[in-house]
């Protein structure tokens, strides 16, 4: 919790059991703290040289701990500052920016990003720079960030960006497909399916985009595509795929709103969800950890509910009802 004013985890634990005890030998807190007294002695200094730990001046090898009050205050106003001034450099070099990019050069609309950790980074970073809306598409295979090491995609949500995703069927299939997909719902992300992407494909408010540019087997490389024809082009590539794909409701997100008449539950709604993005019975009984015959039952019971007799009319009628609704 204390690494914002610089305290690594072997520092704020030397600190946290120093403000227990009031005072203690190097010795002894290590022996407390299960590490090498060298080891400690070097998280001692540390927290010296940041004002919350001093030496004893009535007994050599005593360390006591500064006042968490005092000391931490003085580091988060320090901090503060530090912050403060760095949004004002932000402020004044995006505004040198704008200025300068008012007519770019031809050769400074795309950025050409190569390696894996690179492109991971710059992948990462357009993400947590949106203010407004990211817009993906996503298939099976990832370049060099899975759905799980996105770290940028919650914080970003959690900041109040939006998110619209286009993600292939074949991600339904993934181990660890299902999870990630209802954790995004759960975000209130947008989620549609189709059977292939045309590219993998990341946008970020309009203004910055990322493609790959390597196939299989190669080093990953990737185009970042500044504001340009190139970038409307990419983005209405994106609208078109949206408009033709399929929403996905899932669990984590789907609610019931309670009606006169009887309605299809949470697990119907995911197993209706599931199909319309084209699976198959056994692939949505093996997803959702359902017998198979589980999953037949529900589908012929929102078909009575429904008032038809094939699957291609009760896939219309829950769009007519709202059951899976296309905004």
């Amino acid at each position: 919790m204390l690494g914002a004013i610089g305290l690594d985890e072997r520092q704020e634990s030397a600190y946290r059991a120093l403000v227990a005890l009031g005072a203690a030998e190097v010795t002894d807190l290590a022996h407390r703290l299960a590490l090498p007294e060298t080891d400690t002695e070097r998280a001692l200094r540390r927290l010296e040289s940041q004002g919350l730990a001093a030496q004893s001046s009535a007994r050599t090898g005593r360390w006591v701990a500064a006042p968490p009050g005092v000391a931490l205050g003085a580091l988060l106003t320090q901090q503060r500052h530090e912050l403060e001034q760095a949004e004002l450099a932000a402020a004044l070099l995006a505004e040198e920016y704008r200025a300068e990019a008012a007519e770019p050069a031809v050769h400074d609309l795309v950025e050409v990003v190569t390696g894996a950790s690179a492109v991971t980074h710059r992948f990462l970073q357009l993400q947590l720079g949106a203010t407004d809306e990211v817009c993906a598409l996503v298939s099976g295979k990832p370049i060099a960030v899975s759905g799980m090491d996105n770290d940028a995609e919650e914080l970003a949500a959690g900041r109040g960006v939006s998110y619209r995703v286009v993600v292939e069927r074949e991600v339904l299939t993934l181990p660890s497909g299902i999870v990630e997909l209802s954790a995004a719902l759960g975000r209130d992300e947008q989620i549609r399916v189709v059977d292939r992407v045309p590219t993998k494909l990341v946008v970020a408010d309009r203004a910055l985009a990322m493609v790959p540019l390597t196939g299989r087997g190669a080093e990953p490389a990737a185009l970042v595509v500044h504001a340009s024809g190139l970038l409307e082009s990419l983005m209405g590539l994106f609208e078109a795929v949206w408009r033709d794909a399929l929403p996905l409701r899932l669990g984590a997100s789907a609610q019931v709103t309670e009606t006169e008449a009887p309605g299809p539950d949470v697990t119907d709604l995911e197993i209706l969800s599931l199909l319309l993005a084209g699976m198959t019975d056994a692939s949505v009984a093996k997803q959702l950890d359902l017998g198979l015959r589980t999953v037949q039952r529900r589908v012929k019971g929102l078909m009575e509910l429904s008032g038809v007799t094939t699957r291609l009319q009760l896939g219309w009628h829950a769009y007519e009802k709202g059951w899976v609704a296309r905004r």
